[in-house]
């Protein structure tokens, strides 16, 4: 399994880059501009075991995923949130955005993915994989969070 860590600072509220998480489809996409659609199929109370039905458009093929959540935090000053989804039958993936408040104006956001390759051949090619689409994504979710919209 592969994983890769990613944190930085953002100078916005908390609540500001939660929205991007945990918000509508079109603060979602400002940040995964890929998701075209995310709808709920079974949503708990408590937001863990949560399933939503997730469209990802990658050049004019559709792929749909169910996504679940597996972790689910939303607390004033700390918010958490890990889903998971199987990709294409090859890979089992997590991702984890946690955020930390750090004052009213500055949110620490840590971001987590794993990989885990369900087939043999895709183990050997993945031990190539680096952390850089972790590091480009932290840093759009600060452009997009400071950004004043």
């Amino acid at each position: 399994m592969k994983k890769w860590s990613s944190e930085i600072e953002i100078d916005a509220p908390i609540d500001k880059v939660w929205a991007l998480f945990d918000g509508s489809l079109k603060d979602m996409q400002k940040i995964m501009p890929q998701v075209i659609a995310n709808d709920p199929v079974e949503q708990t109370e408590e937001g863990i075991g949560s399933i939503h039905l997730q469209k990802f458009q990658e050049g004019k093929q559709v792929m749909e995923y169910m996504v679940e959540t597996l972790e689910y935090v939303n607390n004033p000053d700390g918010k958490k949130k890990k889903i998971g989804f199987t990709l294409s039958d090859i890979f089992e993936v997590t991702r984890g955005y946690e955020l930390i408040k750090l004052d009213d104006h500055k949110t620490l956001f840590k971001y987590t993915s794993t990989n885990r390759a369900l087939k043999l051949y895709v183990r050997l090619f993945s031990m190539f994989a680096s952390n850089k689409v972790s590091l480009g994504f932290v840093q759009r979710v600060k452009e997009v969070a400071e950004s004043k919209d």
